[in-house]
């Protein structure tokens, strides 16, 4: 049996990171609306399920591109998913998760991305993250070699 460990670090970013952080944030936000929107819009006029990708919003939004793909790809999970627990409650008869709710900026401001060919390294300490660079990190605990970095 394996146990998986967590371990959170607290990022202190620059003026321009924090510019970036909180685009992501938006854009992660935009993606997830506007495809829980479409989805919406084209069940209800066609009554099938709609399929959607974030390259198709890249060319109608270019402001998507500022940010990294990959949390945008992963917001489109996150609809996936929440998608696929409603259907699968409703089979079962279970009405404990309701249907996709849109995400507001009251909602907590997060993202998630990953880590591909080492694109998140923690160096001396650093963070190195995609398309940002090096964010300061507190790092109060190290880590091994063998352990494998998520964000």
């Amino acid at each position: 049996m394996t146990a998986n460990k967590a371990y959170k670090y607290r990022i202190y970013p620059n003026a321009n990171q924090k510019k970036y952080f909180s685009k992501v944030f938006g854009c992660v936000r935009f993606l997830y609306n506007k495809m829980l929107s479409d989805k919406k819009d084209y069940y209800e006029k066609n009554k099938q399920s709609l399929i959607t990708y974030p390259s198709k919003y890249k060319k109608e939004f270019p402001f998507l591109k500022e940010v990294d793909s990959l949390a945008l790809c992963n917001a489109q999970l996150d609809l996936n998913s929440a998608y696929s627990n409603f259907f699968r409650e409703i089979k079962k008869g279970n009405r404990t998760q309701g249907f996709p709710k849109y995400k507001s900026k009251k909602n907590r401001q997060t993202f998630r991305t990953n880590n591909q060919k080492n694109s998140i390294r923690i160096e001396n300490d650093y963070i190195k993250l995609p398309k940002i660079g090096f964010v300061k990190l507190a790092l109060h605990r190290n880590i091994k070699n063998n352990e494998v970095i998520k964000m």
